[in-house]
Order: C-alpha cells, then structure tokens, then sequence
C-alpha cells in the first residue's frame, strides 16, 4: 500500500507506516491538507493493509515540521476563521491519540508550532541531537493555543515548565527535552533516528496488539479526564487582533513584528 501526495507521503513497508512531511524547502510546514491526511491515515489504521506502528518524520536535513503555513492563516478575518481552525487542530491531534496503533514521531531539527503539538500527540518520541522544539508565538505570530493543547503540553512536561516555555517563546534543545521526558531517546543525527525507528517499530510488531491498543486508550482517556474549560473568547482575542496580523507580515517579511497590544 502506498498513498502519496506533493506534501505528504505515506508508505507502509513490511508493516510499519511511514508518514513523511515532505515540504523541505517551508521546513514542512503544514498546510490545512497536510494536517487532514495525517488525521486521515491515523484514524484508518486498523484498516485494510494491517500495520503495527505509524512512524512520522519530517523530509530534509533542517525540520520534523515547523508549525503551520503562514499562508494558511492570510485569509483569516473573523473569529469563526481563528474557532475552525483550532477545532480542526483539536480533531486532527485527537485523531492521532486515538490511533489504534503505536505512533512514533522521529524527530529532528526544528519542531514547533503545528510540527511540535504532532509529536506531542504521538504516544514515542525520538530526536536528533540538532532539536529545536517549541511554540514561539509570543514572538512572532501573537496568536495562542487551544486549551487542548495545552492540557497535552502540561500532561507531558508539567504545567509550570509550559508556562514558561511559552511565555518565554524560547525553544527546548534535545537534552533538556530528555531530562524532561518530552523525548526519550536523543541520538546523533537524522539517520540515527531513522534507524532507531525501524529497529523500535520492529520491537513493536512483536507485542500483543490488544494490549498496546487498550493501554493507549487508558492513558489518552486519564488525560482527557475532565471538562475543558472554555476557550472561544480567548481565541478570539488572539486571531483576530491587530497583532496577529502584524505577526503574519512580519513572518513573511522576515522582520521583528512591532507589538501594538490591540
């Protein structure tokens, strides 16, 4: 089985999908498509051609994925724009945590953003010593992220280190993200994480497929335990402010965005 596009690439290879992001000269930054094939092939997993892991990886020597296209965001004029897009995000991220097999994410160079809440939703994470992860909106777009995502992000590193990762806009490198337990193995370079990607997905083949689809569901229903408070107003305020768009033109025209706090 393969299944190919421009920008996103699945191929199942002795019974381990392989999803490539495969936009190397954006860093893979993803489209709204890109992100719908994702949610596609993970929610189709038990379907058809039998797998027993999903790897994701990003094309190129430089990103896993960096965030979300700015260009998606051009057209963006009301509140309902900014609401959509994050339920879409919120589907899609649940759509890979409820995959019913293991997903790995191997990782290298820049993950942030979009690229950073997809390996965040994945159940393993591996990384490349050149890792750069993080959400460094405060800084550049003046955006926000759903509360689901924030929920994820705290679940995985703790509420306090989140705070500060976004407040700061910094990004974490593959060390700390180790001794944080974002990650839990760094190796060299790309292609050692390749590597140790098969050889994990090959461990994985030979475990009790029932018991690894019912502890992932365990674990995502304790995370997901609980209402989540509601998020619309705050979303609103982010997407459709003046600063957002100040962030968007300066993304795109590689300067410091001026913050004018309206």
């Amino acid at each position: 089985m393969e299944h190919a596009t421009e920008d996103l690439i699945y191929e199942v290879k002795d019974g381990i999908g392989w999803i490539t992001f495969n936009r190397p000269k954006a860093r893979n930054a993803f489209t709204f498509a890109m992100y719908e094939g994702v949610a596609e092939i993970c929610r189709d997993a038990g379907k058809g051609e039998a797998v027993s892991a999903i790897v994701m990886c990003g094309a190129g020597d430089k990103a896993f994925a960096a965030g979300t296209d700015i260009g998606q965001f051009k057209d963006f004029s009301t509140a309902e724009d900014a609401f959509a897009y994050e339920e879409n995000g919120n589907r899609m991220m649940a759509d890979i945590e409820r995959c019913p097999v293991p997903t790995i994410a191997a990782i290298h160079g820049a993950c942030t953003g979009g690229g950073a809440a997809v390996a965040a939703s994945c159940d393993i994470r591996l990384t490349a010593a050149d890792l750069k992860f993080g959400f460094p909106i405060a800084r550049t777009l003046g955006n926000c992220l759903s509360n689901e995502n924030l929920r994820r992000l705290s679940w995985l590193v703790g509420p306090a280190r989140v705070s500060e990762m976004l407040l700061t806009a910094r990004l974490v490198g593959a060390e700390e993200a180790k001794s944080i337990g974002l990650v839990s193995e760094v190796l060299p370079d790309r292609d050692a994480v390749m590597a140790r990607a098969t050889e994990l997905s090959e461990t994985l083949k030979g475990h009790a497929p029932i018991t690894m689809r019912v502890t992932k569901e365990a674990l995502r229903r304790l995370r997901t335990s609980g209402a989540v408070p509601e998020d619309r107003d705050l979303i609103e305020a982010a997407y459709t402010s003046a600063d957002f768009r100040e962030g968007m033109s300066a993304f795109l025209e590689k300067r410091r965005p001026t913050w004018q706090n309206r």
